[in-house]
């Protein structure tokens, strides 16, 4: 499972979470009263499902020539969406921003 943190103008709105079973979901932050992420995802408690990779989150890779290199430069796979969101998630069009969330293994900490 992958996670992220996902930022609109700077602040912490949700989480977008890649579950085993290759299923999404996004989830504002209880409280959240901030511009949404997307149009198609307005602010509310309940989180969004998705059975593909969401739309929005799709909508900000790259394509052509910097995909080719992102996934070269990574050694990711062009079916691996998260994994490339995840690469490039700093540094997006528009004003979202996906961060990382690194947990650190079962029974210690990170090292």
């Amino acid at each position: 499972m992958r996670r992220a943190e996902v930022y609109q103008t700077g602040t912490l709105a949700g989480h977008l979470t890649e579950t085993d079973a290759k299923a999404y979901r996004f989830e504002y932050l209880a409280g959240y009263k901030g511009r949404p992420v997307s149009l198609a995802m307005p602010v509310r408690p309940e989180p969004y499902e998705f059975g593909i990779f969401p739309p929005f989150f799709e909508g900000l890779l790259p394509e052509g020539r910097q995909l080719e290199a992102l996934l070269r430069t990574n050694k990711l796979d062009r079916s691996d969406l998260m994994g490339q969101l995840l690469a490039v998630g700093e540094d997006v069009v528009g004003s979202v921003r996906i961060v990382v969330v690194r947990e650190p293994p079962i029974g210690g900490e990170e090292v």
